[in-house]
């Protein structure tokens, strides 16, 4: 009885090490701070949702604010190189190698109103290359460009000339350029403090930025409605790493990445621009100028015709097409 009892332990130990050695764990690398909207939108669904799948056997740990490697433009060549299995990270930070996914940045690309991520999937076919050893995960836009400003009212492209602003990426630099301004490229890491000490004069991002890196300490002045497009961001998990996994995990990540964390993200981050602007607005110390359709004219007369030259320019009319007929 006692070999007997040995041998069926010894057997038990085997199969549970053998099960616990197929449970796989996911790092997910981002230079924010837990707090931030992706936490809540994206690494907690996708974490549940897999693990729930696979019944714990795959699961996703978030490595926030840079503990895998400090650096907010190093975030895709992180993934690749297997430094994390999955980041989050903006195109506009290496604008050259996101060219045409930038395009859904774009003023009039997306339909105001809209959604962006159901256009940048229905163009994946004429993107993916610009995603090279990694599947993307979610990629979707933010909520539209606001100029966030410190000591200076912006309701009119007059009030930019000669100011420094910070934009994400060369899309917005254009747009900037021909409103007669000067664009300061940096991560978002960086605004606060730019804005702080004067390096720059205002931002062109979301409003969900005022939020997630506390720009309402800094600046005290808002301008929504302008036509200045969008943010795009991406998730990518490493090629190999996915193609490593068992099938039950792949269709786990399968089944909740996609257009539906697309979606997930992309929701948040108007739910907490919303709240940003309301909550701006409740406060008598800042101004939030929401332009008429009329004075909001007068910025997309410069911006507008930015868009097509940059399609042109990069030979992404098929993208622009593809995201466009989502829309339609």
């Amino acid at each position: 009885m006692n070999r007997l009892a040995t041998g069926l332990a010894f057997v038990s130990a085997l199969t549970f090490g053998a099960a616990a050695a197929q449970a796989e764990e996911l790092s997910f690398a981002h230079f924010a701070a837990p707090t931030h909207t992706l936490t809540g939108s994206v690494i907690e669904p996708l974490n549940e949702g897999v693990s729930a799948d696979t019944d714990g056997e795959l699961t996703v740990r978030a490595y926030p604010g840079g503990e895998l490697g400090k650096g907010p433009l190093e975030q895709y060549v992180r993934v690749v190189q297997g430094v994390a299995d999955i980041v989050w990270g903006l195109p506009g930070y290496t604008s050259s190698q996101f060219q045409k996914t930038m395009i859904a940045e774009m003023p009039g690309v997306i339909p105001d109103g809209e959604p962006g991520y159901p256009g940048i999937w229905a163009a994946m076919d004429e993107i993916k290359s610009e995603f090279p050893a990694t599947k993307p995960l979610a990629v979707w836009t933010s909520e539209p460009n606001i100029f966030i400003m410190k000591d200076v009212e912006v309701r009119t492209p007059a009030d930019l000339e000669g100011l420094k602003m910070r934009v994400a990426g060369s899309t917005s630099a254009s747009m900037i350029e021909a409103l007669g301004a000067t664009p300061v490229q940096m991560p978002a890491g960086e605004i606060y403090n730019a804005l702080q000490t004067g390096l720059i004069d205002g931002v062109v991002t979301g409003a969900s930025a005022v939020t997630d890196f506390k720009l309402s300490e800094v600046a005290n002045s808002y301008t929504v409605g302008a036509p200045l497009g969008r943010l795009t961001f991406y998730v990518v998990m490493n090629q190999s790493r996915y193609d490593g996994l068992s099938d039950e995990m792949k269709a786990a990540i399968d089944a909740h990445s996609g257009e539906s964390l697309s979606q997930s993200a992309e929701e948040a981050w108007n739910r907490v621009a919303e709240e940003t602007i309301a909550g701006l607005e409740a406060d008598s110390s800042k101004t939030v100028i929401t332009l008429s359709d009329e004075e909001a004219a007068a910025f997309g007369e410069l911006t507008s015709p930015v868009t097509q030259a940059t399609v042109d320019e990069i030979g992404g009319q098929a993208a622009l097409e593809a995201m466009q007929a989502a829309y339609e």
